[in-house]
């Protein structure tokens, strides 16, 4: 199994230290992930003039203190997410419009962005020759330090900032070095969610996906990168609780948790929580961490980061961004596919099954390169409802910015924001933007549609580099994500599910779990 995992173009995880030969190599569906020893190609070329109309920016900010706050309650209360971009849409009759966005007051002081709502004006926020990402991950405000051990984490780093790419590196080391333990540890670990909720199941009638696939999340990444069950430490099954408490205290201004609205307003998205009611979690999480990534540890010291802002930044992209992402997509995933019903799932089960047995029964990348459905179906889940769905980017310099429709002169320091889901369903590109269409991304044509597949900070024929903001493990995500599918599918026929509401993402109850039926 380990010999052949991570072995073909279409789905690597690489991070050599001298240019591969075969470098050079057009491949339509190429997700590698590789450390880039060259800068970011700048054209010399003089940039060609719009042919767009040149529009003002439409919208404004309101009354200091007034505006904002006015803002937040249509984005929380009045009117929720979707609605609060749809209808200024339809107000300015554009796709880019200024507004302030939350927390506001008197957490963020300085709530105006310039929101970026469809797929051609959207990248803009990748490419960071245009704009600086620095205190940008969590948007107009940045959590206390004190959260992160008093250090500032990758996430919150500007390529242009010295840490950036030592910590950049250190994680692309963690992942290569990992990497042939991911497929038999997903097994193992997802083996014994499947046993649980089937357990569940059986004397319920109904069960719960969340928690289960919450501690499984944390048990496979503990066991994949750092080669240690947690359920035989001092943590116990705890990971998952205290990860929780701790995020809440990151991202509770973004947060709604079911509380009375103005309760709710005024605790959550008025002040921030201290951080010192949740130092003695962190610290049992960090020294988890510490004493289960010697290995990596030892390896910091030759890029020059200390061993303590290594670690802190080692839990930040395991539980934050790794454990935080399989906690949101996977129940959004299976939402989707639960929603397509029996005719999708009979399809997936057919194709990986005999992708496996032609491959003498073994998961390897190998066999799941001959799943082009289930690769798509992946893809769609991102696309349709992608696990981070802002964006910042702050403007190096003025600039102009185009939609489909106009284009936008933009000044230097202005914030830019980008609400993915509207981007990556805008109708000028996808057709049948707003439905989930499981072979979407089959074929040559398929393929092509992968461009504007942007969950991970980047589009997905992109790749991950020290010089860029592209989320360091995104072939990770899409390997796990694939995973999933297989260990479910080769288990199960089909399953029925109920959805309900959850601060970040959907709630699943599984309501039926069909056995394999052959």
């Amino acid at each position: 199994m380990a010999s052949t995992s991570f072995a073909l173009p279409s789905l690597q995880l690489q991070f050599p230290s001298h240019k591969s030969s075969s470098s050079n190599r057009v491949i339509v569906r190429s997700i590698k992930a590789s450390v880039s020893e060259r800068p970011p190609f700048i054209s010399s070329q003089p940039v060609k003039p719009t042919k767009l109309p040149i529009r003002k920016v439409p919208g404004d900010y309101g009354l200091p203190l007034v505006g904002p706050w006015k803002d937040r309650l249509d984005y929380f209360y009045n009117q929720g997410k979707n609605e609060f971009f749809k209808s200024r849409i339809q107000k300015y009759q554009s796709t880019v419009f200024r507004t302030n966005m939350p927390p506001g007051p008197f957490i963020s002081f300085n709530s105006n962005v310039v929101v970026l709502l469809d797929g051609k004006s959207f990248p803009t926020l990748f490419d960071v020759s245009k704009v600086e990402k620095k205190d940008l991950f969590t948007g107009t405000y940045m959590p206390s330090a004190e959260l992160t051990g008093g250090y500032r984490v990758l996430s919150y780093l500007d390529p242009s900032e010295p840490n950036h790419a030592k910590l950049k590196k250190l994680m692309f080391y963690l992942l290569s070095s990992r990497r042939h333990e991911v497929i038999p540890e997903f097994h193992n670990s997802y083996s014994d969610l499947f046993e649980t909720l089937e357990n569940e199941l059986s004397t319920k009638g109904k069960a719960g996906l969340n928690a289960a696939n919450d501690q499984a999340a944390f048990n496979f990444l503990a066991r994949s990168l750092y080669g240690v069950n947690p359920l035989d430490t001092k943590l116990r099954s705890d990971g998952p609780k205290l990860i929780g408490k701790w995020v809440l205290f990151q991202l509770h201004p973004l947060l709604i948790l079911g509380l009375p609205k103005v309760l709710e307003d005024l605790v959550m998205h008025t002040f921030r929580l201290p951080p010192a009611i949740v130092k003695k979690d962190y610290q049992r999480l960090y020294n988890f961490f510490y004493d289960n990534s010697t290995s990596v540890l030892d390896e910091v010291e030759k890029i020059g980061i200390s061993r303590e802002e290594a670690c802190h930044n080692l839990l930040f992209a395991t539980c934050f961004n790794s454990f935080g992402g399989i906690k949101i997509f996977f129940p959004n995933m299976l939402k989707w596919i639960g929603r397509a019903g029996g005719k999708l799932h009979n399809q997936l089960a057919q194709e990986i099954r005999s992708a496996i047995k032609s491959n003498n029964g073994k998961i390897t990348m190998a066999a799941m390169e001959k799943m082009p459905l289930m690769k798509s179906v992946v893809y769609e889940s991102l696309r349709i409802e992608p696990p981070v769905a802002s964006q910042y980017g702050r403007a190096k310099r003025d600039m102009i910015i185009e939609s489909h429709d106009a284009s936008f002169e933009i000044k230097e320091g202005e914030l830019l924001y980008g609400f993915q889901p509207f981007a990556t369903k805008d109708p000028k590109i996808f057709d049948r933007s707003e439905e989930f269409v499981a072979d979407r991304f089959i074929g040559e044509e398929g393929e092509k549609l992968l461009k504007h597949v942007l969950w991970s900070n980047g589009a997905e024929t992109e790749n991950p580099s020290v010089s860029n903001k592209q989320c360091a493990g995104k072939d990770f995500v899409v390997l796990v994500s694939r995973l999933l599918l297989v260990e479910l599918f080769l288990r199960y026929d089909s399953f029925e599910i109920e959805v309900g509401a959850s601060p970040l993402g959907a709630a699943i109850t599984l309501t039926s779990l069909k056995r394999a039926s052959f």
